[in-house]
Formats: C-alpha cells, structure tokens, sequence
C-alpha cells in the first residue's frame, strides 16, 4: 500500500481569452446547471458517449460527487467548461487501464450550441499545457472513434500524431469499433 502523499495536481481553475473558463467542478452546486447543460446535448452526445444512454439527475449528481476525491487521489481531473459565467461542457485529464504509462488522456464534450467556435480546441491546448505540468507525465493522448471527425479535428490542430488505430468494441450507436489514439510527447 502506498502510503505517499498524492502528487499535486492541474490548476484548478484555468482562465483563458475570450471569457472561456476551465474550472474543476464544485459537487452539488453545479448540480441544476450541469444536470441542465447534459439534458440538452443528449442526443449530440448519445452516438459518441456511452455515459449519454443512461444520463439522468442521480447519474449526474454520482459523476459530480466524486470527482473532488478522484482529482485529491490524482485519478482524474475534471472541468466544468464555463464559457462567460455559464457552464458549456466538460473537459478532463484521466487514466483508464488501456492508457500506456506515462501518459494521460484528454477528454472533452460541448453543449451543442457551442461547438464549432473553437472552444474545445482551446480548453484542449489548456489541458495539455496542465497535462505536462504533472510528474511523470511524458505523452497525452485523445482516444475516440474513427469516424467521429469533430473530434478528430481537435488534436489535429493541436499537432497530435493520429497515426495509430486500434480495434475497440463499440459501446454506442455511431461508433465502428476502430479507435484513433492521436498521441503528443511531452516537447
């Protein structure tokens, strides 16, 4: 068991130009809103996020729960988007089990009204400076489907490799069980 206290962690709060806010999520208060900000993007989110198909105020009020103890134990570090007072979205640094070592994974989803202003491609740049901020992190990643585009254009304008694909079983409707894993080492 290890007993050493956890590394420190991303900021917390990351402001950015043009009234675009990352900040990490403030449990129950968020609750009404980001319950709300969900709701509306469902069925934006349903082809892509398996999470979408069983959204729902108490899976809500789960997700926002724990994420105060995954960013303490440095597990996960999870943002509220806040785009001029209002949250947007979320964006995140995390690890699952298939993520190599010494690397982190970025993960990110708008509101639909949003989308296609650049925003996730700025809350991403954000995270990958936060990313390499943290001990031993040498790589990031972004994982998602193959033929989810609007993702794909995040990374690539970042300068994130996309050359590896990977099979992965699909968990949603749209996705085709190929994965693209865009991948940046630390500079």
């Amino acid at each position: 068991m290890d007993l050493s206290p956890p590394s420190p962690g991303p900021d917390p709060r990351v402001e950015l130009p043009g009234g675009l806010t990352l900040r990490a999520f403030e449990g129950e208060a968020d609750l009404p809103e980001f319950f709300r900000v969900i709701d509306e993007s469902v069925e934006h989110l349903r082809p892509w996020m398996p999470w979408a198909a069983r959204h729902g105020r108490e899976e809500t009020a789960a997700f926002l729960g724990g994420r105060a103890e995954l960013w303490a134990r440095g597990e996960q570090y999870s943002y509220a988007v806040v785009l001029d007072g209002a949250i947007v979205g979320s964006c995140g640094l995390h690890r699952l089990d298939d993520t190599p070592d010494g690397t982190i994974e970025i993960g990110y989803w708008l509101h639909p009204s949003v989308t296609g202003r650049g925003l996730a491609t700025r809350a991403a740049r954000a995270l990958v400076e936060q990313a390499f901020r943290l001990p031993g992190v040498t790589a990031v990643e972004i994982v998602h489907d193959a033929a989810n585009h609007a993702s794909a254009g995040i990374p690539a304008r970042l300068g994130f490799d996309g050359t590896l694909r990977r099979p992965q079983e699909p968990t949603t409707p749209a996705e085709t069980g190929e994965d693209r894993v865009w991948r940046l080492e630390r500079p």
